[in-house]
């Protein structure tokens, strides 16, 4: 897999507290959106600066559309726990 196929799924957490999950080719790139002016998903744009907290490397776009999906669905302890989990 070379890196420009390959996909990530993360989390950031936003400066409130809460936690934002997504899918990106470019984890650094999409991180750095979410903390610019005119970029970001609609969620973040209000709750800057996000950092990331969480991600994970995927080997397609459908797969990180279904984890993203799986990872969204989790309650907040339990993607603190997974958050924890990988440090």
């Amino acid at each position: 897999m070379t890196s420009s196929n390959a996909w990530h799924v993360y989390m950031v957490r936003c400066r409130d507290g809460t936690l934002y999950t997504g899918i990106a080719t470019d984890l650094n790139r999409r991180i750095a959106e979410h903390n610019s002016e005119k970029n970001g998903a609609k969620y973040t744009r209000s709750r800057r600066p996000v950092c990331l907290v969480y991600s994970e490397k995927v080997e397609s776009r459908s797969a990180a559309a279904k984890r993203e999906y799986c990872l969204r669905r989790l309650s907040v302890s339990e993607k603190r726990e997974l958050i924890d989990d990988a440090c």
